[in-house]
């Protein structure tokens, strides 16, 4: 009967001793498995990079209202005079290309008085471009509309070394963690004695807003977008900065 009321009082006095310094970080005593107590650890190392790539979507739209074939044929075109204006403008050595994302051809109608009648016929043509000439990119992009491209469909940039910068943070982050750890092993009278598990995650954080052309707006920018092109000057692109999150959630074992 003594070692039963022993027992229970141990047990009750060790399910009351939490400690919870975060919503990120809290300590806990019992394990079922193990029958140990272990420590709960977060933390996240975070950097700023500067982007060394950018992605463009540059897109290429045409119609006629007779034929398809006139459709086609004013988009191939432009958008030859595209690719070859981008196939120079990029290097293959640096890792750059250029490929075509999407192409589509299709009559297009109207509805009048409850019958759909033909307007004619619509081509496009999206054209990827990849590269590390970020400080260029407004310069190609202005190009381009001026050799008649309709669209910018989307501009993202990015880092081509995004696992060296994760694996850096994810380096310090987990040192962080066993340094909490301890610290807290060792407010709470205890040590740590191994790992219990181990979860991490990378991520990307892009503040650069793209920049998007419409049709209307390339068109009525095709003479000053050409010149500013020809100067080596084009519309103003900052490519912003770019943060690099890693975070690491540790159990450590204690005793």
């Amino acid at each position: 009967m003594k070692k039963f009321i022993m027992a229970s009082l141990l047990c009750s006095a060790i399910v009351s001793m939490p400690f919870v310094f975060s919503t990120a970080e809290a300590i806990s005593t019992t394990d079922t498995d193990k029958n140990k107590g272990f420590v709960n650890v977060s933390y996240t190392a975070e950097k700023e990079v500067a982007p060394d790539t950018v992605e463009v979507s540059i897109a290429i739209k045409t119609s006629d209202k007779l034929l398809m074939q006139e459709a086609v044929k004013k988009n191939k075109e432009i958008s030859d005079k595209v690719y070859e204006y981008l196939k120079g403008f990029i290097s293959s050595e640096n890792g750059d290309y250029i490929k075509t994302a999407n192409y589509s051809a299709s009559p297009t109608y109207s509805y009048q008085n409850g019958k759909r009648v033909l307007n004619g016929y619509d081509v496009s043509n999206n054209i990827i471009i990849h590269t590390k000439y970020v400080d260029k990119i407004s310069t190609a992009i202005d190009k381009s509309i001026a050799l008649g491209a309709t669209n910018i469909d989307s501009l993202n940039f990015s880092l081509s070394d995004k696992d060296k910068y994760c694996a850096d943070l994810l380096s310090k982050a987990t040192k962080q963690t066993k340094q909490r750890a301890d610290v807290v092993a060792s407010a709470a009278g205890s040590s740590i004695t191994g790992i219990r598990s181990i979860d991490t995650s990378c991520s990307l954080n892009n503040s650069h807003r793209p920049v998007y052309y419409n049709s209307l707006m390339a068109k009525s920018m095709t003479a000053e977008a050409a010149d500013a092109a020809d100067a080596g000057a084009g519309v103003n692109i900052e490519s912003g900065i770019i943060k690099v999150y890693s975070t690491v959630n540790a159990s450590y074992y204690l005793k």
